[in-house]
């Protein structure tokens, strides 16, 4: 019997054509890196005509729901530190070898977020346009109370604010700042 040969079978084919379309769309992903504003006003963009298509439609409430949850997510791994600063102050003191930290051997260390800058567009824009295209079928149009959902979603943000708000200032972090700090001479 003649097997067939690996490279003209047609998972091969699919394979190759899926590893062409997926380095297609990273080098895109890629050359937008450096454009940060125009990326988040395409985000925005499209985040308006979501809204407005549930607007418009009257409808599909719980996958703008589920949205609104996940970005609220999104957000807040955005802001949150990689590393957590106030385990890392504590970590000797067990065995008595914590010391008062002086000028002299403290190192600068940067804030690094837990999700970068560049992969909380990449997942927003891709749940926003998930979100969109699930609004266009009807299986996804759950009838709900829309005004419940929306009270839910402000105590939630609330209550995460309220969680996230003291341990921010409780580590003197500062993960908005839109200037640069002045220094007077």
């Amino acid at each position: 019997m003649d097997a067939p040969i690996p490279d003209d079978t047609p998972f091969a084919a699919v394979s190759a054509q899926t590893s062409k379309v997926a380095r297609l769309y990273q080098s895109y992903l890629d050359k937008s890196t450096p454009y940060t504003s125009y990326r988040w006003i395409g985000t925005g963009a499209l985040l308006v005509v979501f809204f407005l298509r549930i607007i418009m439609a009257e409808g599909w409430y719980i996958v703008a729901y589920s949205l609104g949850i996940y970005l609220l997510n999104l957000f807040l791994a955005f802001l949150q530190p990689k590393f957590d600063p106030s385990l890392t102050q504590d970590e000797g003191l067990e065995d008595g070898e914590g010391t008062l930290p002086s000028k002299a051997d403290e190192e600068f260390r940067p804030f690094i977020r837990r999700l970068p800058e560049f992969k909380f567009w990449h997942s927003a824009t891709r749940a926003v346009a998930i979100g969109f295209f699930c609004s266009w079928f009807e299986i996804f149009n759950v009838p709900v109370f829309w005004p419940v959902l929306v009270v839910y979603w402000i105590i939630l943000f609330c209550l995460t604010s309220e969680w996230i708000h003291p341990y921010k200032f409780g580590i003197r972090m500062q993960t908005m700042r839109i200037s640069k700090a002045r220094v007077n001479n």
